[in-house]
């Protein structure tokens, strides 16, 4: 079959590589694509968020199947335009992606189905949300309402820190994301990510992973889009696996379908583990990134089988089948993220560098010039490994990252810390 994935970034390089290997996908399309997916398929310049060109081009390529990779198109309603001309698609209605694209809205029905999460204020005023932290206190969370590629969330640790944050926010720092602001009161416990896949009906869990958000080793630094990741998370025992599922995720699936809003696509619940239970931080409703890199790795081939029964509504009637391994993924940025940085930088070493199923550099934010590969990102690459232990992904991703020469990047050297 042709297939068409939506996307430029290193979560799009880790599904075009997982989908590549079976044997169902004939020829493979990524719109825009990077320099690292140019090397197993065709990119195209498509704009991912016009729904009418995406499906124009499906129709003029013969594309059977569309994945849509990042959040903006499916909060755009490209998914729609794809199932309404007949092309099996993978993603979320634009209707049922206000999950991600409205944290406000994540929070009624959070209400609605009461599943376990922080409580909250919604203000669309300054000084309201300014006043309601004075009188609160810190450490609080300030939230951007809308999509902001993962930086709208200020975990402030004192009060002036919130109010700065709502200042930015209000101010205009996050664009139409900061018109509306979520205040919720500090969780504390271990963060981490699990993954299911719905058809509406049936809830598949798929797997699950820990980021790390701040940039620097140690926790420190500002907020990211995510500095690493690795699957498993052991904090997600089996036991709040089971909770998470019964008390959040088949509550608001159900909640979603009573509002004739029905859910299909993955379903990224960011959960706060707590005294061995989770609350629900946030739903994204696409694959994170870079959680999606690691659980390629460890999915492979069988991704593709799993996104068309969740496409196909035949969820029920699938497995996945998982390795008793570990896999991390080591972000390299460019220096100066999640701040300004400079573009253009060459990156040197990759082409020496090993790609199996056990090793791979997913490519984030890069262009190729002249034969040369170019940074033209703030997160620029996702070198990944697997391991029979946590500790063997680690050490082996680190040293691939130590074979590439690029003076102008930086990354964590922590990747894996809590587990390990």
């Amino acid at each position: 079959m042709n297939i068409l994935i939506l996307g430029g970034g290193g979560r799009e390089h880790a599904l075009a590589w997982a989908i590549k290997q079976n044997p169902k996908c004939d020829r493979l399309i990524v719109a825009p694509g990077n320099a690292g997916i140019a090397r197993l398929a065709e990119c195209s310049d498509l704009d991912i968020l016009d729904g009418a060109a995406v499906v124009a081009f499906c129709e003029a390529n013969s594309v059977d199947f569309v994945v849509v990779g990042p959040e903006a198109p499916l909060a755009a309603g490209v998914a729609d335009a794809t199932r309404a001309a007949g092309i099996l698609t993978f993603g979320p209605s634009q209707a049922a992606a206000r999950l991600e694209a409205s944290k406000g809205f994540t929070k009624e029905i959070c209400d609605a189905c009461k599943a376990p999460t922080a409580g909250y204020a919604r203000f669309t005023d300054a000084a309201a949300a300014r006043a309601h932290v004075q009188a609160t206190g810190a450490p609080i969370v300030v939230k951007a309402d809308g999509l902001a590629a993962g930086k709208g969330v200020v975990v402030a640790m004192t009060e002036a820190e919130a109010l700065a944050a709502i200042d930015d926010m209000f101010g205009g720092s996050f664009g139409e994301a900061g018109a509306e602001v979520v205040i919720e009161e500090f969780m504390s416990g271990e963060e981490a990510s699990f993954f299911i896949l719905t058809d509406g009906k049936t809830v598949l869990p798929i797997g699950t992973a820990q980021d790390h958000k701040r940039a620097f080793d140690g926790d420190e630094g500002p907020n990211t889009g995510g500095m690493g990741a690795y699957s498993p998370a052991p904090v997600l025992t089996a036991a709040i696996q089971r909770q998470a599922l019964d008390e959040i995720v088949k509550p608001t699936i159900a909640e979603m379908a009573r509002r004739g809003t029905p859910y299909t696509g993955v379903l990224y619940a960011g959960l706060m583990i707590d005294q061995g239970r989770a609350r629900l931080v946030e739903y994204n409703v696409r694959f994170g990134d870079p959680e999606c890199q690691v659980l390629m790795m460890r999915l492979g081939a069988q991704a593709l089988d799993l996104l068309l029964a969740c496409a196909d509504g035949r969820l029920d009637q699938v497995q996945v089948s998982w390795a008793e391994d570990h896999a991390l993924t080591v972000v390299m940025a460019a220096k100066g993220y999640p701040g300004s940085y400079a573009k253009g930088s060459e990156i040197r070493g990759l082409s020496v560098l090993p790609e199996t199923a056990g090793q791979m550099v997913f490519h984030a934010g890069t262009a190729e010039k002249d034969g040369r590969i170019l940074a033209a990102g703030g997160r620029v690459l996702n070198v990944t490994a697997r391991g029979e232990t946590l500790a063997e992904a680690q050490a082996r991703a680190y040293r691939l990252v130590d074979a590439i020469d690029w003076p102008e990047g930086f990354c964590r050297r922590d990747i894996g810390w809590r587990a390990l």
